[in-house]
C-alpha cells in the first residue's frame, strides 16, 4: 500500500509499505525526517523522494542485486543523480516546473524493530534515524569514505533527530 504526501510545496514523498507493516509505520515521521535533513542541508527547492518500507529478505535481495553485496542491511539509498540514464551520456534534464527527483530509499522495517531493541530506543527513533541516514546518502554523503565523513554524517543525522525531538 502506498501514499503520496506533499509537505508545503517543497517536498513530495511517495511511501510504499508492505502490507504486514502498514499499521505500524508512521508515514508522517518519515516525511518529517526527510524534511528535517533537507532543511538542515539548506535544500529549499521542490524535492521528490520515494520510500519503500519492506522486509529483511527484500533488502537483502536489493543489496545483492544492486550493490553486489550478498548481505542483509537496514537501509539502501538509490540516488537519482548518481548516474546518467546512458553510461557516459548526459544526465536527465527535468522540466523547470517539476520537483527535483532525489531518489529512492528502501528500509527494512524488521531491522527497524530489532535495532531499536538492540540500541534501547523506540522504533520511531530508529525509523527516523534510518530515513535521515538514507536521505543524507541521497544528498551525496557517504560514511564509507572514511572516519571524518562518517563523523560528519553522524552529526548531521543527530541534528535531524534533535530537530524531530528524538534525541538518544
Amino acid at each position: 500500500r502506498g501514499s503520496a504526501t506533499k509537505l508545503g510545496y517543497m517536498l513530495d514523498v511517495d511511501i510504499q509499505i508492505d502490507d504486514q507493516f502498514v499499521d505500524q509505520v508512521d508515514t508522517s515521521l518519515i516525511e518529517r525526517a526527510i524534511a528535517a535533513v533537507l532543511a538542515n542541508e539548506g535544500v529549499h527547492e521542490p524535492i521528490e523522494v520515494r520510500v519503500l518500507i519492506t522486509t529483511n529478505e527484500a533488502l537483502h535481495a536489493l543489496n545483492r542485486d544492486y550493490r553486489g553485496v550478498d548481505a542483509p542491511t537496514d537501509v539502501l539509498s538509490f540516488a537519482d543523480e548518481d548516474e546518467p540514464p546512458v553510461p557516459g551520456g548526459p544526465k536527465f534534464v527535468r522540466p523547470p516546473d517539476e520537483p527535483r527527483y532525489l531518489g529512492d530509499l528502501a528500509i527494512s522495517y524488521e531491522r527497524v524493530l530489532s535495532q531499536a531493541a538492540d540500541y534501547g530506543h523506540s522504533p520511531a527513533r530508529e525509523l527516523a534515524y534510518l530515513t535521515a541516514h538514507g536521505t543524507l546518502h541521497l544528498l551525496g554523503y557517504d560514511h564509507e569514505r572514511g572516519p571524518a565523513e562518517a563523523a560528519d554524517m553522524r552529526a548531521r543525522e543527530e541534528a535531524a533527530m534533535e530537530q524531530l525531538g528524538l534525541r538518544r
